[in-house]
């Protein structure tokens, strides 16, 4: 079990921010508890077990996993939120997204196919650092 230190510590961690200014450019994956904020550019992967707010100026060219997300700039890639998406008038993605709620506003392009509604893989243990299933390996 946690320390009342050790879980105190998590939290100011979850509550913290990270911010990926304009004229940025990041080239490797990004994993983090807290909150991001992208308005640069990402080579990369994204992966946050909170909230994802990609700026008007931002790029990514990756995957992004996330708890909640809001989408102003270009994405190629997969999506996947496990609570809420936001695509703002800006958005454009270049990928499949899969969320279990979504918000598309007038304006948005999402060119790949969308599930919504199911169990999107939760950003939890069990899952590799990027969401995604351990491969099984093959018998002969």
């Amino acid at each position: 079990m946690f320390a009342k230190a050790d879980k105190k510590e998590m939290a100011e961690i979850i509550k913290s921010s990270t911010i990926v200014g304009k004229g940025t450019v990041i080239e490797g994956n990004i994993d983090t508890v807290g909150n991001i904020s992208v308005d640069g550019k990402l080579v990369g992967n994204l992966k946050t077990k909170a909230k994802v707010n990609i700026g008007q100026t931002a790029e990514i060219n990756g995957n992004v996993y996330a708890q909640n997300a809001e989408i102003a700039g270009n994405i190629t890639g997969v999506i996947e939120v496990s609570e809420l998406l936001i695509l703002k008038p800006t958005a454009v993605i270049n990928g499949d997204v899969n969320t279990n709620k979504l918000r598309v506003e007038e304006g948005a392009v999402i060119n790949g196919s969308c599930k919504m509604g199911a169990v999107v893989k939760d950003l939890k243990k069990g899952a590799n650092e990027f969401g995604q299933e351990p491969a099984k390996e093959k018998s002969a």
